[in-house]
């Protein structure tokens, strides 16, 4: 059950067409996280059932994605998220100690969003600030792109809620939301602590402790290669584990979709308006 003393929820955004991924994120999550960390733990599913290991099952009803995420925030009691999605499969162990600094830290100062994963899409600036041997780097909003991403950030609730506007999904809320973000300009931080996909830290720290890394293991509603790392350390694993292990080579070596299906062929339409022409 949510603790009311924590002022952070950890949000993961989920959707139900994505069932199939769940077990592997309880898996890689549960392996690698922490629950002593301050916050409480919310998955969030559309309109099915969730069991994930110290997660509170939470739904947002059908809908847009904006729409669906918006709906989540307004029906939890703390200030912050920290924002997951079910295919974000941690690969390395958290340090709590940053943790409970970031959200004392993000509290005290009123922060509005805390990038916390590597990527060459932003550019940042060097501050006189440290957790943990990580740089509290500020984002240079107008040298960078993706300042609206979904990908692992600290957010101060009502901030998010105001970049999601009605009816957007995911990709144009990334677009613009971020076209709309340059415009507010706000202070946005960002630290280096989880190597997303491996990628390298991109500011200036100070020998930091205990980075953690994760990956996205979906593309186009399938498995892509970074999923490869997680079917072979499952397989050495329980008889569960295996088991999943064998259904997700399964769905990896034939290109099915989460939900069991063949991905849907590209059409490419002229090729078709031709040979409509043709037999005309």
């Amino acid at each position: 059950m949510p603790n009311s003393k924590n002022n952070v929820a950890l949000l993961v955004h989920a959707c139900d067409r994505y069932e199939f991924l769940y077990k592997g994120f309880d898996y890689s999550f549960s392996k690698n996280w922490d629950f002593k960390i301050p916050c409480n733990y919310y998955f969030a599913t559309e309109i099915k059932d969730a069991e994930v290991n110290g997660f509170t099952n939470i739904k947002s009803g059908k809908g847009e994605w904006a729409d669906r995420l918006a709906n989540l925030l307004k029906n939890i009691d703390e200030d912050y998220v920290l924002y997951f999605q079910e295919d974000m499969w941690l690969s390395k162990p958290v340090n709590p100690k940053f943790f409970t600094e970031l959200f004392k830290l993000a509290t005290i100062n009123n922060w509005k969003q805390v990038k916390l994963h590597s990527s060459d899409v932003y550019v940042t600036k060097e501050t006189d600030n440290f957790i943990e041997g990580f740089n509290i780097a500020e984002v240079d909003n107008k040298a960078s792109n993706f300042l609206m991403s979904h990908q692992i950030t600290l957010w101060k609730k009502d901030f998010l809620l105001a970049q999601l506007h009605k009816r957007e999904h995911p990709w144009r809320n990334e677009r613009k939301g971020t076209k709309r973000l340059k415009k507010l300009n706000p202070l946005i931080q960002h630290i280096d602590y989880f190597a997303e996909n491996g990628a390298d830290e991109i500011n200036i720290n100070k020998k930091p402790i205990k980075r953690s890394e994760y990956y996205a293991v979906s593309f186009n509603s399938t498995l892509n290669f970074n999923a490869v790392r997680f079917i072979e350390e499952l397989k050495s694993g329980n008889k569960s584990e295996q088991d999943y292990a064998a259904e997700l080579q399964n769905h990896y070596d034939n290109d099915l979709t989460h939900d069991g299906k063949p991905k849907a062929k590209k059409v490419d339409l002229f090729k078709r308006f031709k040979t409509w022409f043709l037999n005309k």
